[in-house]
């Protein structure tokens, strides 16, 4: 019995071919074994892949699957990963560094692209930004225009794309500049060169990562004429709620290193304003949002006159830092990590001046003490090194915790509204019925086991080392 692919989305997926851009990074990973797990008639997934550190693409790939996020898969249906071709590329380069047959490939099997590859770095050089996440977004529409059967192209964007409007709602914008004029002078002009104009260009963007999202918006609004195009706007992505594995996450990146360091007494002042709420979205709600939108997208006639479809994929639960620290605090009570440096407590301010002096006394004079101690003794000094990375650290995404954004949803209600009940545990991406007590706990415990699992990996490197 054949099943109406406008009632089921697994039945949508049977027999699509998908290209992903950053099917190495932590979207990619868990929206592979998503399609696979709950898609899993899907024809192929192209990966889109870099060589790196001496590995091929394939290489890169079979490590990649040896990760616990694919046990499951592993487990019940290892002949899907079969459906998986890693694709020599790489999102900076010009024309995705694609070879001419892999291009003419893409070109004659994929019908879905979901571009996610960006780098999410605020201090990239404006030239690595404009080359990695707005010229790729450009090559992909021009790859994606020459595809014979493409009925969805899914821009991963971000819900902060926008920040000069108070309100985002789920629309274009016109961007900060001229995207065209942007990818010709990052060409044309030295790395230096750009770096003395970097402020100038930039804007309202306060790092060259919100710069080139924004452009790429523009350029993903200007190809909707010709192609059938959806952008998803996703806020600070998080661990998962509850797929693949409640809590997963691939690496101690922002938002969690900072938690980390809290939790370790290491950051004992922090600058944002205590009232702002954190806007964060898991990752298993990101991947969700992504399907569902390309499933909208791939059952609706695409004309030129057709609407851009945009969806804010934002925070559903509100969070102040100042309850966030508390929350933080109150978890560690119960689930405590191992040699923490201090008792923890941070102080929240807003007030730069009074986080400067803060940061003097508390974190960089007891660093300079320790490192003496630590020469002194005859081991390497680290702690003043680190206690100026989080310093810099925090002044980069100070801006993003001293405003607030409201995000108009009636895209995502609409669109939840599709779903049917048959598919709605396995792809609804609401999660306001959460609870976000129960939901740090577990991604608080995944966290200290990462992270126990580091430091026992360096310690066995480091006795290796010492005893050859």
């Amino acid at each position: 019995m054949t099943i109406n692919p406008e009632k089921s989305i697994p039945a949508f997926y049977a027999g699509q071919s998908i290209l992903l851009t950053g099917a190495t990074g932590f979207l990619g990973k868990v929206f592979v074994e998503k399609v696979l797990r709950s898609c899993p008639d899907v024809s192929e997934i192209f990966m889109l892949m870099r060589p790196r550190k001496g590995l091929s693409v394939n290489q890169r790939l079979e490590n990649s699957l040896d990760l616990p996020l694919y046990e499951k898969l592993r487990n019940e249906r290892p002949e899907s990963f079969k459906k998986l071709i890693p694709i020599s590329g790489d999102a900076k380069e010009k024309g995705l560094g694609l070879s001419a047959s892999d291009r003419q490939m893409l070109i004659e099997r994929v019908t879905i692209v979901v571009h996610g590859a960006a780098s999410v770095r605020f201090n990239n050089s404006l030239q690595f930004a404009i080359f990695t996440n707005t010229r790729s977004t450009r090559d992909v529409c021009i790859l994606a225009q020459s595809m014979k059967n493409l009925i969805a192209l899914v821009y991963v964007s971000t819900a902060f794309a926008h920040i000069n409007e108070p309100l985002i709602e789920e629309k274009p914008y016109v961007p900060i500049a001229n995207w065209q004029e942007m990818i010709d002078i990052a060409e044309k002009l030295d790395e230096h060169t750009l770096n003395i104009f970097t402020a100038k260009c930039l804007g309202y963007a306060p790092n060259t990562y919100i710069f080139s999202k924004n452009l790429s918006e523009g350029i993903i609004h200007d190809y909707s004429s010709s192609l059938p195009c959806a952008i998803i706007r996703p806020s600070i992505v998080t661990p998962a709620l509850k797929e693949p594995i409640p809590g997963w996450l691939d690496n101690i990146y922002g938002p969690i290193g900072l938690f980390i360091g809290g939790g370790k007494g290491l950051i004992r002042v922090a600058c944002c304003t205590k009232s702002v709420n954190q806007n964060a979205v898991p990752v298993d709600i990101v991947i969700k949002a992504i399907l569902v939108t390309a499933w909208k997208l791939g059952l609706t006639k695409f004309t030129p006159n057709s609407t851009l479809f945009i969806l804010n994929c934002t925070n559903q639960k509100h969070l102040t830092y100042q309850d966030g620290i508390k929350l933080l605090f109150s978890i560690i009570k119960e689930v405590p990590l191992e040699k923490t440096v201090w008792i923890p407590n941070t102080i929240l301010t807003d007030n730069f001046a009074v986080f400067y002096v803060l940061t003097i006394l508390l974190h960089i004079l007891p660093a300079v003490l320790i490192d003496l101690f630590l020469s002194v003794s005859g081991r390497r000094p680290m702690l003043l090194g680190l206690m100026r990375k989080l310093y810099v650290a925090n002044h980069a995404v100070s801006y993003f915790s001293f405003h607030e954004w409201n995000y108009s949803e009636i895209n995502r209600l609409n669109l939840m509204l599709l779903i049917s009940p048959d598919d709605w545990d396995a792809f609804s991406f609401n999660y306001g019925f959460s609870d976000i007590s129960d939901y740090c706990k577990v991604y608080w415990f995944v966290t200290i086991l990462e992270t126990t699992i580091f430091i026992v990996i360096l310690w066995i490197i480091y006795n290796y080392i010492s005893a050859s």
